[in-house]
């Protein structure tokens, strides 16, 4: 796909905020019609990606709402949440991946998930070429800061570049996506996604190039609730009553009509370190260290986590 102009991309914008500002209901109808989109193109051939997720819970009803016999494929890093693993179990026509490589040696061969995968990214590429350009997204005053604006400032972590700490992004390659694409390839599947734009400025960025449906990628796929919130799928949850994993706790809404969850605001893997900054007190590790204290001394001390939080200043 041709790369965007600024006036076409303004115009993606709005419209992406234009969907994500819709009500429910109507979300859930557009959903319905790009998920039909995308079977019918494929022949039926698709599957949905299952993490045991909030996200991926709602994704797989209104899918199998549509076609119920759809299968879900649940990647089964060892890093999930008991009560994930537990829920996983309860899905009906559901297929379990798993990696080649333990989460402990690619943290060993590679570094650890720290930031953000695009900020490891950056730092693990600069490490290996330290005069290409992504050397200049660590200096605030350097023309391609200037001219590509403050988003790609990254100068604040400077001192992790500069650390010994080991840092990559190629954890969620090597453990989710590559089971997920050889799976793909043996079995000519192609898969409907429940990631949303809301979600990361990465992700933003791809649902503005591709919309919900990507038919023409290398790897094509679905992600029908791309202009969603975490909100929409709170309220889907409680509205509809659905089954959901027990890691959340409670689906309950605050005075002002938020939604919140009790337990575990996301699921995930649960020695992610990716936006543990930005994360209120108390964080996904402080809430550990009560709720499963053995994977808490696991990750923390004899995979060597704490080390990492203790430099960035993240309390655990």
């Amino acid at each position: 796909m041709n790369k965007l102009t600024l006036e076409e991309l303004a115009l993606k914008k709005n419209f992406l905020k234009q969907r994500q500002n819709l009500p429910l209901n109507l979300k859930i109808e557009l959903t319905k019609r790009r998920i039909r989109e995308f079977y019918e193109h494929f022949d039926g051939q698709v599957y949905v990606s299952f993490s045991g997720g909030k996200d991926s819970t709602v994704l797989l009803d209104i899918v199998r709402n549509l076609y119920p016999n759809v299968l879900a494929v649940f990647v089964d890093t060892g890093l999930e949440y008991p009560e994930v693993r537990q829920f996983v179990k309860s899905i009906e026509n559901i297929k379990i991946l798993r990696p080649k490589t333990p989460f402990h040696q690619v943290i060993e061969k590679y570094g650890y998930p720290v930031i953000s995968k695009e900020v490891a990214g950056v730092i693990e590429d600069n490490r290996k070429n330290p005069n290409g350009y992504t050397a200049k997204k660590f200096d605030s005053n350097s023309e391609y800061v200037k001219k590509y604006g403050s988003r790609y400032d990254l100068s604040k972590w400077k001192f992790l570049l500069e650390s010994d700490i080991k840092i990559s992004n190629k954890c969620c390659k090597i453990m989710k996506k590559e089971p997920s694409f050889k799976f793909e390839k043996e079995n000519n599947l192609k898969p409907f996604i429940a990631t949303m734009a809301a979600e990361s400025n990465l992700r933003k960025q791809e649902y503005l190039k591709h919309g919900c449906n990507a038919f023409d990628t290398k790897r094509p796929s679905s992600t029908p609730m791309g202009f969603w919130t975490e909100q929409d799928v709170l309220q889907y949850i409680k509205e509809k009553n659905i089954p959901y994993c027990s890691v959340y706790g409670e689906i309950l809404q605050d005075k002002k009509g938020k939604w919140y969850t009790t337990g575990v605001n996301r699921t995930g893997c649960m020695f992610c370190m990716f936006g543990i900054q930005c994360e209120k007190t108390p964080n996904k590790f402080e809430k550990m260290k009560k709720s499963h204290p053995i994977q808490y001394d696991y990750c923390i001390n004899k995979l060597g986590c704490g080390k990492v939080l203790d430099f960035i200043g993240v309390k655990y």
